[in-house]
C-alpha cells in the first residue's frame, strides 16, 4: 500500500509540473502574437520513443532568417540575467535546451513596423523552440533556474557590434521577474536606454 501511495504522489507531482509547464507554454503562445518585426519563434520537431528523443535543430531548407556562421553552447546558473544587449550587424538564433528562461525584447529600429515595441517571452527547455532575433532588437535573457542553451550568430564576434543598455532602466518597459538578478560587471556598467538610442541613431559607439 505504501508503495502505491508513493507512486501516486510522485505521479501527481509530475502531473502538476507538466500542468505548470503547459500554462507557461500557452502564455508564451499568446505573447508571441505581438513580437517585434523579424523576431520569430519556431517550434522544433521532436521524435520520441521508448529510448528517449531526437530533436531536429537545423535544416538548410528552413527559412530561419539567419545564416549562422558560429554556434555557442552556454550554461547559466539560476537567477542570472544576461543583457540587455544590442547588435546592429548580426542576428541571433537561441534554443533553450533545459530550464526556464524569460526573454525581454525591445525594438530600437526607426524603420521597423514595430518601433519601440516591448515583448516578454517565456521559454521552456521542454518546448524545444528556436527564437530568432534580428539586428536592431535589444534583448536580455533571465534564467529562473540552471539552464543550458545554444545560440547561433550570423556574423563572427565584433566588439564594435556589442552594444547594450542597463537591464533595469525603466524606459525599457521590461518587467523582469527578479528585481535583483545575478549580472556580470560588464552588463552592470552598461548605459541608459536613452544613451544607447542616441549613440545608435547618431552613428556613435558606446
Amino acid at each position: 500500500m505504501r508503495g502505491n501511495l508513493t507512486f501516486r504522489l510522485a505521479d501527481f507531482a509530475n502531473s502538476k509540473e507538466m500542468f505548470a509547464d503547459s500554462i507557461t507554454s500557452m502564455e508564451a503562445d499568446q505573447r508571441a502574437e505581438s513580437l517585434p518585426q523579424g523576431v520569430s519563434l519556431r517550434p522544433l520537431q521532436v521524435h520520441q520513443d521508448e529510448r528517449g528523443s531526437l530533436t531536429e535543430l537545423f535544416r538548410a531548407s528552413w527559412d530561419t532568417g539567419i545564416d549562422a556562421v558560429q554556434w555557442n553552447y552556454v550554461e547559466s546558473e539560476g537567477s542570472v540575467l544576461r543583457g540587455v544587449h544590442l547588435h546592429l550587424k548580426h542576428s541571433d538564433c537561441l534554443i533553450l535546451l533545459s530550464g526556464h528562461a524569460t526573454i525581454g525584447l525591445r525594438d530600437l529600429r526607426r524603420d521597423s513596423s514595430t518601433p519601440g515595441l516591448t515583448a516578454l517571452l517565456e521559454l521552456l527547455g521542454s518546448d524545444r523552440r528556436a527564437l530568432t532575433i534580428p539586428p536592431g532588437v535589444a534583448h536580455g535573457f533571465y534564467f529562473h533556474k540552471p539552464c543550458t542553451h545554444i545560440y547561433g550568430v550570423s556574423e563572427f564576434w565584433d566588439p564594435q557590434d556589442e552594444l547594450g543598455c542597463h537591464w533595469a532602466d525603466p524606459e525599457l518597459e521590461i518587467s523582469w521577474p527578479n528585481a535583483a538578478p545575478v549580472i556580470s560587471a560588464r552588463d552592470g556598467a552598461l548605459p541608459s536606454l536613452r544613451t544607447l538610442i542616441e549613440s545608435v541613431h547618431h552613428g556613435r559607439q558606446t
